[in-house]
């Protein structure tokens, strides 16, 4: 089931694996201002540990996370901490 939650930019990353979908979310990342939300689409089942993983380090907040069809979104709050 899908939400219609608002985000400031999206980022395909489907077809790739790890390492791939973090780096560019990272670089993606780096572009946002606080408070902005990233909306990650993926295929690798990895990344849904992998984003919890990042997002906790990083400081950023990981509001949600939708699964359906081979593919996992993430939705990820930057909130200006370091190595955001």
């Amino acid at each position: 089931m899908s939400t219609d939650r608002k985000y400031d930019r999206m980022l395909d990353v489907k077809g790739v694996s790890c390492p791939v979908p973090i780096l560019r979310t990272k670089k993606e990342m780096d572009s946002l201002i606080k408070d902005q939300v990233l909306k990650v689409e993926t295929t690798d089942p990895g990344s849904r540990n992998d984003m919890a993983a990042w997002a906790r380090r990083t400081g950023n907040v990981l509001l949600q996370v939708d699964e359906g069809a081979g593919t996992y979104t993430f939705y990820i709050k930057k909130t200006g901490e370091k190595g955001a």
